[in-house]
């Protein structure tokens, strides 16, 4: 990391963000009880952080984050590593399976809708924590968060997307309280613009700050991954807006009150995807068609010829194959899979797609994506936190299991039980 950034940024804004990242008077430190902030980068992959000075980022409020607070060494996923289910993760503290949100969207056979309601939750989360032991909550375009009982909720629910925008009127439609938009305008006239995206999302979190300063605010970030998707992780348009997030920060760090303790979070790591490999072809030839299974971006199969098949192709780099999954690791993030004989990741680069005829290979519709296996190599999300009461270190690789322990304990509280 770059030991001196002030010439980064303006002096001024250097002085009022270390105070609001924890050089604070003695009297502010010990104002009890701590509050909490927690953003979420959608597609924040570790190595933007890990890699910083090799990649050249402009990155100054991340970077003072992470040396005045504490951040782990990359954060290890939940199967699968998308949005929604990692999201409720991070909030619960149990994987996809346990909680319930098995993706962005409900299968099929329940109609393919978002997972957009509280209702869907099959497990505790950290703002009905919050509420048990009388706490004010909040919620920025968080997932899952329609109709929960949030004190301050602006939920991920929309009609219409623009890359990583959502329409405000749907938003707006299932607000708590329903004015919410209208009091947020009020305070900041260029916030009811048609899309939400992470300019106006940073604008509700001031109007949070300074009128209702709830003890839990949780917000989600979405530029960077839609972004990522578009034009590829690591690239030049990407890291421009990861750029631009960072100025976001900063300006939520110069207002943030001296009670609140700063979580920084992200999702899931992200990957530039050059061409899809499908292993379905390949099996069909040998009379094994429909023995595989492409689910979160690895493949599995439970027939004997199917896998003993499936671990010859994979020996020829040619075919696309990377790693078989261990079966004690496959079932310890995913004991759905517990009958499955063997799991394959994708080489780098290369995810796996569900075609059964044509070309084994193929174009992605995208130049990055996710949803790969948690313990993929160098594929990991962060955790960051900053604030009066945190001790500053690094740790090693944690898992987004224990996040939501960790934050429950700036609250004052055991979570999960």
């Amino acid at each position: 990391m770059l030991d001196d950034v002030r010439n980064l940024i303006p002096t001024l804004f250097i002085t009022a963000f270390l105070f609001a990242a924890g050089s604070r008077p003695a009297a502010a430190q010990s104002t009890p009880p701590h509050k909490l902030l927690v953003i979420s980068v959608d597609g924040l992959d570790w190595r933007y952080l890990r890699d910083a000075d090799r990649l050249g980022l402009k990155i100054p409020v991340i970077r003072i984050l992470m040396r005045k607070g504490r951040y782990a060494k990359g954060v290890v996923g939940v199967y699968p590593t998308v949005t929604w289910p990692s999201h409720t993760s991070i909030i619960t503290g149990v994987r996809p399976d346990q909680h319930g949100i098995l993706g962005n969207r409900r299968p099929k056979s329940e109609g393919g809708d978002y997972y957009w309601y509280a209702s869907f939750l099959k497990a505790p989360t950290l703002w009905q924590a919050a509420h048990e032991h009388g706490l004010k909550t909040a919620s920025v375009t968080w997932p899952v968060t329609t109709n929960a009982a949030i004190d301050y909720d602006l939920p991920e629910y929309f009609s219409r997307r623009n890359g990583g925008s959502m329409d405000l009127a749907s938003i707006g439609s299932k607000a708590n309280p329903p004015d919410l938009v209208a009091a947020i305008a009020k305070e900041f006239p260029s916030f009811p613009q048609q899309w939400m995206d992470d300019r106006t999302r940073t604008l509700a979190v001031l109007y949070l700050l300074k009128e209702k300063q709830p003890d839990l605010i949780l917000v989600h970030l979405v530029d960077l991954d839609a972004e990522e998707h578009e034009q590829g992780p690591f690239t030049q348009n990407a890291e421009a807006v990861l750029e631009h997030i960072d100025e976001l920060l900063g300006t939520i760090q110069a207002h943030l009150p001296p009670q609140y303790e700063f979580a920084l979070v992200s999702d899931h790591g992200f990957e530039r995807v050059d061409k899809i490999a499908n292993p379905a072809v390949l099996l069909a030839k040998q009379g094994l068609a429909g023995e595989v299974k492409l689910s979160g971006g690895i493949a599995t199969t439970s027939n004997p010829a199917a896998a003993d098949f499936l671990r010859r192709a994979a020996k020829d780099p040619r075919n696309g194959f990377g790693r078989e999954i261990p079966h004690d690791e496959l079932v310890r993030y995913a004991p759905q899979f517990s009958s499955v004989i063997a799991a394959f990741e994708p080489a780098a680069h290369v995810m796996f797609g569900p075609a059964t005829t044509g070309n084994y290979f193929t174009a992605p519709k995208e130049k990055g994506n996710h949803g790969f296996w948690p313990r993929r190599a160098d594929y990991r999300s962060i955790f960051v936190l900053c604030g009066p009461g945190i001790n500053p270190g690094v740790e090693g690789e944690i898992e987004m299991t224990s996040i939501a322990r960790r934050l429950a304990a700036i609250l004052g509280f055991d979570f999960p039980r």
